[in-house]
C-alpha cells in the first residue's frame, strides 16, 4: 500500500485510491460516496454457484433487514479459473458493463497497469478439482489469494479481500494468508454464512462467559459440510471468558464408536436432547406421520443415523466442543452449551433459508460490503483460520484410525467480537 508523509504527526498515512491512472491530483476532490470498484475472482460462475450467490447480491442487491439494500459498489472486472456448462460471467458481464480477464493480475488491475479495484470477492467453491487422500476438495483459494498478493506487492496498495468459506484446505496455507493479510495490511475477511444466519431462538452467548461443554448437531459430508458446522460453533464459544487460545487435541470418531463415547461421557446426551429440540427437520416418524419424537430418548436416533461421525476438541483452556454429524436424524443445523452457573443448557437452531433465495448468504454480503465501506473487517480472520486447522487435523485422526492427535499447532489465540453479527431483523 503507497503511503504519503504527515509532516505534522510524523506517520505514514495511506493514500486514498481515486483513479485508474493513480492520479492523485485528483485525490482532495473524489466524492466520498464514490462506489467501491470490485474485482470477482471465481473458480465457477454458474446458476447456485457461491460465486453467483455473493457477486450477484452486489449486481443487483438484496433484501436486508427489512428494506432492499443496494451496496455502494461497482463491479468492474471478473476471472473465472473454470468454464463448465452453465457459465454465466460473459452474460453478466454483458447484462453489467464489467470485462471478464484470462489473468487474476489483469483482472485487478482492470487491464491496466496497477491496481485498479478497491476489494476483491475471491470465491474459491465449485468447480472440477483433484480431492487428497482426507477428501478434501482442493479448491485453488489460496494460490488465487497470493495472485492477488503479488499484484499488491507489485504495485505497492492492497484493498480488502472477501475469501469464501475456507481460507484453505491447509492449515498452514490458511497461516500464510492471515500473515499476508497483516504484513500488506489488508482487511481480510472470511468463512462460513452460518455465523451471521438468523438464529431460532435469538441466543447471544454472554460475552466472558464461562462454558463448560458445547455441542454442535450438523448434517453433511467431510469437509465440505463440516466446516460450516465448525464454524458455527466456534462464532459461539469463542466468547467464553479469556478469549480463544487454541487447540490442545482433537480425535474423530465414526460408527458405533460415536454411541460408544456417548457411555463414556465424552460428549453430553443432555446438550443433545437441547440441540434437537431446537430442529424444525425430524426425520423418521415425524416425516412419516407428523407425530412428535424424543429422538434421542427413544432410541430413534441411532437408529435413524447410519453413518454417525463425532469430532471432539480438546481446547487449551480445558473446554470440550463436539461436533456430531448425524445425516439421517434431521436436516439442519443446531447448537447447544452448558453454561457455568446456569442449571439449564442454552441452544439455538442457525436458521438456514431455501434456495434459491438463501436469505442467510444476504447477511454475510451485508457484513462484506460492511468491510469494503470501511476497511475493517467486522470479525477475525483467525476464526476460519483455526476452524481450518481443527477440520484438517480431524480428518488425519480419520484417516489415522480415529487416533487422538495433539494439536500444538493450532495455538490459535485471537479476541472475539463483542458484537455477533448475526441476523437479527
Amino acid at each position: 500500500m503507497r503511503r504519503q508523509h504527515n509532516p505534522r504527526t510524523g506517520a505514514r498515512e495511506r493514500w486514498p485510491f481515486t483513479d485508474l491512472a493513480g492520479d492523485q491530483r485528483h485525490v482532495a476532490h473524489a466524492p466520498l460516496n464514490r462506489p467501491k470498484r470490485l474485482a470477482i475472482v471465481a473458480t465457477v460462475y454458474r446458476y447456485l454457484s457461491h460465486a453467483q450467490h455473493f457477486c450477484d447480491r452486489f449486481l443487483v442487491g438484496y433484501p436486508h433487514e427489512g428494506r432492499w439494500n443496494m451496496p455502494n459498489t461497482q463491479v468492474v472486472s471478473m476471472y473465472v479459473d473454470q468454464r463448465p456448462a452453465g457459465d454465466q460471467s460473459d452474460d453478466r458481464a454483458r447484462e453489467f458493463g464489467f470485462d471478464v480477464y484470462p489473468t487474476v493480475a489483469e483482472t485487478l488491475r482492470c487491464g491496466g497497469s496497477e491496481l485498479a479495484v478497491d476489494g476483491i470477492l475471491l470465491i474459491g467453491e465449485h468447480g472440477d478439482y483433484p480431492t487428497n487422500e482426507l477428501g478434501q476438495i482442493l479448491y485453488p483459494r489460496y494460490e488465487l489469494f497470493k495472485e492477488c498478493v503479488e499484484v499488491f506487492e507489485a504495485d505497492g496498495r492492497s484493498v480488502p479481500i472477501y475469501n469464501d468459506k475456507h481460507l484453505s484446505y491447509s492449515f498452514t496455507k490458511a497461516q500464510e494468508m492471515v500473515a499476508d493479510s497483516e504484513r500488506l495490511e489488508f482487511p481480510l475477511l472470511a468463512g462460513s454464512s452460518l455465523p451471521v444466519t438468523y438464529r431460532l431462538p435469538d441466543l447471544e452467548l454472554p460475552y466472558g462467559c464461562q462454558i463448560e461443554e458445547a455441542l454442535m448437531l450438523g448434517v453433511g459430508g467431510s469437509d465440505a459440510m463440516d466446516y460450516h458446522a465448525l464454524e458455527a460453533m466456534q462464532c459461539m464459544i469463542e466468547r467464553r471468558a479469556g478469549s480463544e487460545t487454541g487447540v490442545t487435541a482433537v480425535q474423530m470418531l465414526e460408527g458405533d464408536d460415536v454411541w460408544r463415547a456417548a457411555e463414556e461421557g465424552r460428549w453430553s446426551a443432555r446438550l443433545v436432547e437441547a440441540a434437537l429440540s431446537r430442529s424444525d427437520t425430524p426425520q423418521g416418524l415425524s416425516k412419516e406421520d407428523g407425530r412428535t419424537q424424543d429422538l434421542l430418548g427413544s432410541g430413534e436416533l441411532r437408529r435413524l443415523v447410519e453413518k454417525p461421525a463425532a469430532y471432539l476438541i480438546e481446547f487449551r483452556d480445558g473446554l470440550r466442543a463436539t461436533l456430531l454429524m448425524i445425516n439421517g436424524a434431521i436436516g439442519d443445523y443446531n447448537f447447544a452449551a452448558k453454561l457455568q452457573g446456569v442449571d439449564d443448557p442454552v441452544s439455538c437452531q442457525f436458521f438456514l433459508t431455501p434456495v434459491p433465495n438463501v436469505t442467510y448468504s444476504a447477511c454475510f454480503v451485508a457484513k462484506i460490503d460492511e468491510m469494503f465501506q470501511t476497511g475493517v473487517a467486522p470479525f477475525p480472520a483467525q476464526r476460519t483460520m483455526i476452524v481450518n486447522g481443527i477440520l484438517e487435523s480431524c480428518l488425519q485422526s480419520r484417516q489415522q484410525g480415529s487416533k487422538r492427535l495433539e494439536t500444538p499447532h493450532l495455538e490459535v489465540d485471537y479476541t472475539a467480537p463483542e458484537a455477533s453479527h448475526y441476523g437479527r431483523a
